[in-house]
């Protein structure tokens, strides 16, 4: 292949190698010049022009991506017609891609001119869905590069396994704590996850954390048909004789390999029963967020036999994630379990809603409302107590002299509540673990619901943040762990945190309440005088 300047009459029949533009003039890269180009350019007043001819035994880039596409591509795979040295390879249907690295590798090995790039291996894909492209980087190439590269390839470089495996069956142990919507949230992410493979849930059973319960369910849901049959722990699998390999293997079956080199993920288990596969689902995959039982339970699904080489060679690129639910180590030594925990009040607002007096002013049973819940605070097991002020902030400290609390002035509270939670969150102290979010105007928030928050929270547990609840409502004071403290101190506006609390709902803890204390505020002077009343 020649490459090189030449005069417009010289250059007939060689290809541009750039774009050119000189007055009215546009002459685009990868152009063929013709005698109409060449008046073109001589009347442009342009002399000498860059371009590429190609030689006896060349091939252009087109003919070559083209061969080496149609090559490498197997079953299920599409290839686009070349384009400017460009093949694109699509999947003609859904499934796992599987690629030959060690064929993908020796391609792109034979000469720079000619390159392969694929998706990552083992990627569910969706029908039509681009999963590989080779590109000619010049606009020809010895014939015999194009041929050494067609002859390395193979069938096998690139195809889609489909999915086969369509019937699930799902089991769900049992310990005293783990609530039922724990479990129906899990089969609902479950079908979400088989939904794209075209598998469903076939039989779902519940039943107590132990060998033979659970071995009985695994060959029951065998029996129904299952062609893959899911465990979901209420406890995590600790070792080869935990109670979910126990069950696998008392009906006859085996265990595969356990762990994982991804994280999330890492306690998974493989197993099978009677020749059908049996996952040990790792906590983490109650969550829709990927993580490790993505990687196996879709090569599962395609009916591709998931090795224990490839299980240990998943750790380069296994961290997939920071698991906010995952035990740190403690900067703070001191105090029980990481509870060390501060309390922010809020008393910033400016009772917009009341018609004028401040709410946090207003006294029940000869008590400021403010000092109410600021004295039940201090009565609980935090550590200290913030109070964040604004609206009247002289007349708020002032109702609450000579209790031991820090006071906080947020210059901000117009703006609304996000900016006294960002103030109260700023001014919590170094060695606290977490922060319990109160608001001024609640004056049933009492010491003991206070504390009840503080002891279910537990860090070392992935209990983050320990929310009050009554008939599946929720409720305030909100705990939130040091974690979520980046995050809180991006709110804006009027709201408060509620959906990062649903955004991050596996580190939810939920404390059942009886009556109104979690949820009783005090906006309105009806609502006043109710509690008055009370």
């Amino acid at each position: 292949m020649k490459f090189g300047p030449a005069s417009p009459a010289d250059a007939i029949g060689g290809v541009t190698v750039h774009t050119l533009r000189q007055g009215s003039l546009v002459l685009k890269k990868g152009t063929t010049i013709g005698p109409a180009e060449v008046e073109a350019l001589n009347k442009a007043g342009v002399k000498e022009i860059v371009v590429v001819r190609l030689e006896a035994g060349d091939v252009s880039e087109d003919e070559a991506a083209a061969s080496i596409a149609q090559a490498v591509a197997g079953e299920g795979v599409n290839v686009e017609r070349a384009f400017t040295g460009r093949a694109n390879l699509f999947a003609a249907q859904a499934g796992v891609l599987v690629v030959d690295r060690a064929a993908v590798d020796r391609i792109n090995g034979v000469d720079e001119a000619i390159t392969f790039a694929t998706l990552s291996a083992f990627k569910p894909v969706v029908e039509g869905e681009m999963i590989a492209t080779v590109k000619l980087i010049p606009f020809g190439v010895e014939g015999k590069l194009r041929d050494a590269a067609v002859k390395v390839a193979g069938k096998d470089t690139l195809r889609i396994a489909p999915y086969v495996i369509k019937r699930v069956g799902v089991v769900s142990t049992l310990l005293p704590g783990l609530a039922t919507k724990v479990i129906d949230k899990t089969l609902r992410v479950t079908a979400e996850r088989l939904a794209p493979a075209g598998a469903s849930i076939i039989a779902e059973r519940r039943v107590p954390h132990d060998e033979a319960a659970l071995a009985a369910s695994i060959k029951e849901l065998l029996g129904l048909g299952a062609e893959l049959v899911i465990v979901f722990g209420a406890s995590a699998i600790a070792d080869r004789r935990d109670v979910i390999p126990a069950a696998i293997t008392e009906i006859g079956g085996a265990i595969e390999h356990f762990g994982m080199p991804v994280d999330p993920g890492n306690l998974l288990l493989i197993g099978s029963a009677g020749g059908v596969p049996v996952l040990g689902a790792p906590g983490c995959a109650r969550s829709p967020v990927e993580n490790g039982f993505d990687w196996v339970l879709m090569r599962l699904l395609a009916g591709l036999k998931v090795t224990r080489t490839e299980l240990t060679g998943m750790g380069v690129g296994g961290l997939l994630m920071e698991i906010v639910t995952r035990p740190q180590p403690r900067t703070n030594l001191e105090g029980e379990a990481n509870r060390n925990v501060t309390a922010i009040v809020l008393a910033a607002g400016r009772s917009t809603r009341m018609g004028g007096p401040n709410k946090l002013l207003a006294e029940i049973d000869g008590k400021k409302l403010v000092r109410i819940v600021a004295e039940q605070a201090l009565a609980s097991k935090a550590m200290d107590v913030v109070v964040v002020t604004g609206h009247q902030a002289e007349l708020v400290e002032q109702a609450l002299a000579g209790l031991n609390v820090k006071f906080v002035r947020n210059p901000d509270f117009a703006g609304g509540l996000a900016s006294s939670v960002k103030a109260g969150i700023a001014s919590v102290p170094e060695n606290a673990d977490g922060a319990i979010v109160c608001l001024g105007d609640m004056p049933l928030i009492s010491a003991k619901l206070i504390d009840q928050l503080i002891e279910t929270f537990a860090p070392d547990r992935g209990h983050l943040i320990a929310v009050p609840v009554s008939d599946g409502r929720r409720g305030n004071p909100v705990l939130w762990s040091r974690r979520f403290f980046k995050e809180l101190m991006t709110l804006d506006g009027d709201v408060g945190a509620r959906h990062l609390i649903a955004k991050h709902a596996e580190a939810v803890a939920e404390v059942p309440v009886d009556g109104q204390s979690a949820f009783l505020d005090i906006d309105t002077p009806q609502a006043l005088e109710a509690a008055r009343r009370g």
